[in-house]
């Protein structure tokens, strides 16, 4: 059998930073003042949204899983420029602690949290999700959209999750995976992907209960979604990054355009999407 791919090089906190300064004015210039680039996520095949409201939809998704009560204080993992972050303190009628490794992403959040008239409920700060400042106990949920994916050691973000919600507390997450070996033909679009992208090491969908369960959570669903996002995500971006290619170069560079381009991908179906929803056992705090 075909050894699963890893990587060996760790990601480092102020790589990921200054991918992400780089990637913020960016973001706003390009694909809309009040979006994150994220992955989207279409229920159906007939679904004909456009990438902007598949995105809304991924958050309300999360937002469902989370199934916190009205007012519960969230942490939101990798909050990028805010705006799921809004969001679900929106939806949930309670307040939301973002947290991101680029300086450029925090003040970006806190000018659309307040321009929501959400700046009590909506804060952001820079923090490093392996090493959380923040007291035991101290949320009702955590979620990580998109953003475990470039922690070197998930156990160790995944306990520190664990460490900072109460008991009953929902922890729910999105990562990539490898559904299936990749072809040496295919292997080089994943590897500069994950190098690109400054990525920790790839897992594979049966990897999760112990990693769920070595950080003292209880593992409630772990879901293959790829079909629902990988490829029309992948279509959408690479639309987007058509459309406008010029200004987008001088934007971020040609050369660093040329790095972040996912449309390699768009065919490699082996890497998939991966909802995780897992709870620290206790009392039922959530809105079930």
């Amino acid at each position: 059998m075909e050894k699963h791919m890893s990587r060996t090089e760790p990601t480092a906190v102020d790589q990921v930073g200054t991918l992400y300064d780089q990637m913020a004015g960016f973001e706003s210039d390009n694909f809309g003042g009040d979006h994150n680039l994220h992955f989207g996520y279409w229920d159906n095949p007939e679904d004909t949204w456009p990438l902007e409201r598949a995105e809304e939809r991924f958050t309300e998704l999360m937002i469902e899983k989370l199934r916190t009560k009205s007012g519960a204080r969230v942490l939101d993992v990798g909050c990028g420029m805010g705006t799921p972050a809004i969001r679900l303190a929106n939806a949930i009628n309670g307040s939301v602690v973002g947290v991101t490794v680029s300086h450029e992403q925090v003040k970006r959040a806190g000018i659309r949290a307040t321009a929501a008239g959400l700046a009590d409920r909506a804060s952001f700060q820079y923090a490093d999700a392996a090493d959380l400042p923040f007291e035991a106990d101290s949320f009702d949920a955590v979620w990580a959209l998109e953003s475990i994916i470039h922690m070197p050691d998930r156990v160790q973000v995944l306990r520190e999750m664990a460490r900072v919600i109460r008991p009953g507390g929902r922890v729910v997450l999105t990562d990539f995976f490898e559904r299936a070996p990749v072809p040496e033909h295919k292997r080089g679009a994943v590897e500069r992907f994950y190098e690109n992208w400054v990525m920790g090491p790839i897992v594979r969908i049966d990897d999760y209960p112990g990693l769920v369960r070595e950080a003292g959570l209880r593992l409630v669903e772990v879901s293959d979604i790829s079909e629902q996002v990988m490829k029309r995500t992948l279509e959408g971006i690479a639309e987007r990054l058509e459309q406008d290619k010029k200004h987008i170069d001088n934007t971020l560079g040609a050369e660093l355009v040329d790095d972040l381009d996912l449309s390699n991908l768009i065919e490699v179906w082996e890497l998939g999407y991966l909802l995780v929803v897992a709870e620290l056992p206790g009392n039922d705090i959530t809105g079930s």
